[in-house]
């Protein structure tokens, strides 16, 4: 992934073209709250087949989850809570 990626430029989500999910195509002020939504927001299903646009570049999931993980994203992580499977007795 570049070192280069300027996060403050605007972005555009735009959600798999099945249509699948309650998540609709959202622009957003800057790349680093479009990739912070999708990431904290969106469950990984939806994720899938999504993408961000930003300055005529398309980021996929792997690229959006790489461009969340970089030393150089600007935001606070928060990421989800880890959910625990109840197991039968």
């Amino acid at each position: 992934m570049n070192d280069n990626i300027d996060y403050a430029v605007p972005a555009e989500l735009f959600p798999p073209a099945s249509g699948r999910g309650k998540v609709a195509y959202r622009r957003f002020d800057s790349l680093a709250e479009a990739v912070q939504f999708a990431v904290e927001s969106m469950a990984p299903a939806q994720l899938t087949g999504s993408f961000i646009e930003a300055e005529e570049v398309r980021f996929g999931a792997v690229e959006i989850r790489a461009l969340y993980d970089a030393d150089s994203y600007p935001l606070d992580r928060h990421p989800r809570p880890t959910v625990t499977p109840l197991h039968s007795v």
